[in-house]
């Protein structure tokens, strides 16, 4: 009788788990329609492809590219990250849409293809050419519900796109401080209250006046001013003006940093800008170098 019990109740716990693998195996609205064949969604020209429009929760951005260079015209007139935008609009010509998981307009918000999305219009010679709404990542994490505007199918297309379109304003500028690149750098030079000194290459050693700099601390240093990248961007006034604390030449640019006070972050502009930029405190202890730490 006792065994029997068991058999029972281990038959009544099986029934439990297939029940419930059959609900998550069949949650409302992600089976409703069969796999069709992988396919592109768009046909899209690169070279062609002229201006971008992208809304949502995180950001209202217009990017439009003038030349052979990309800027926001909204919700700020700057230069935008090259490779930001690139990459979306080679993801866009490359959306694999594998399947159609619904069609059912009242089930947009399970997948994140309403307003909770982000709407991307893409302009090819002046004219919309393809629209669509980037959705939540998929149940494998590799994949990313999809909608065309004018359509009601949600489909299923390969990769984790939400990082790619969905950026806040500051992620589209280009947050670039200084890029030189390092092999032409012949010669720094810093300026601090009480300390002023040159770096210089010379006879093919890097010296402070009479001094053999260290190598290694040198090529690091040359590594951190080929590609000085700002946290964040200041647009508003800095009032009062900063103080500068600290400034490096190089070449024809100046960077004048200036602590910010009761916290571990600094203020910084380069001579050829009037853009304000912030800079996290650890970025600036791999910018900002005494001589004794290269001697």
């Amino acid at each position: 009788m006792f065994m029997k019990k068991n058999v029972y109740l281990l038959a009544g716990i099986l029934a439990i788990l297939i029940l419930l693998a059959v609900v998550v195996m069949n949650r409302p609205g992600e089976t409703d329609i069969s796999a069709e064949n992988s396919h592109f969604l768009f046909s899209i020209d690169s070279a062609s492809v002229d201006k971008i429009v992208l809304r949502s929760h995180l950001s209202n951005v217009t990017l439009v590219k003038k030349g052979s260079e990309w800027f926001l015209s909204e919700p700020v007139e700057y230069h935008a990250d090259q490779s930001n935008v690139n990459l979306l609009i080679h993801q866009s010509k490359n959306l694999d849409a594998k399947e159609i998981v619904s069609s059912n307009p009242d089930k947009r918000s399970i997948f994140q293809v309403d307003s909770n999305g982000t709407l991307v219009r893409i302009f090819q010679n002046g004219q919309e050419h393809a629209s669509f709404v980037v959705g939540k990542m998929g149940q494998s994490y590799s994949e990313t519900y999809l909608r065309k505007a004018e359509s009601n199918d949600v489909n299923v297309v390969k990769g984790a796109l939400s990082w790619s379109f969905n950026k806040s304003v500051k992620d589209w500028r280009d947050k670039t401080i200084l890029a030189v690149p390092k092999e032409t750098i012949d010669k720094i030079s810093y300026q601090y209250p009480g300390e002023t000194f040159t770096l210089a290459f010379k006879d093919s050693t890097w010296m402070i006046g009479s001094d053999k700099a260290k190598a290694n601390e040198v090529s690091t240093l040359l590594g951190v001013l080929s590609n000085v990248q700002a946290d964040d961007f200041v647009d508003s006034p800095i009032t009062p003006a900063p103080k500068i604390t600290a400034t490096v030449t190089v070449g024809e640019n100046q960077v004048r940093l200036s602590e910010i006070k009761g916290k571990d972050q600094y203020f910084v502009q380069n001579s050829n800008s009037p853009q304000w930029f912030e800079l996290q405190g650890w970025r600036v202890k791999q910018l900002l170098k005494h001589k004794k730490d290269l001697l």
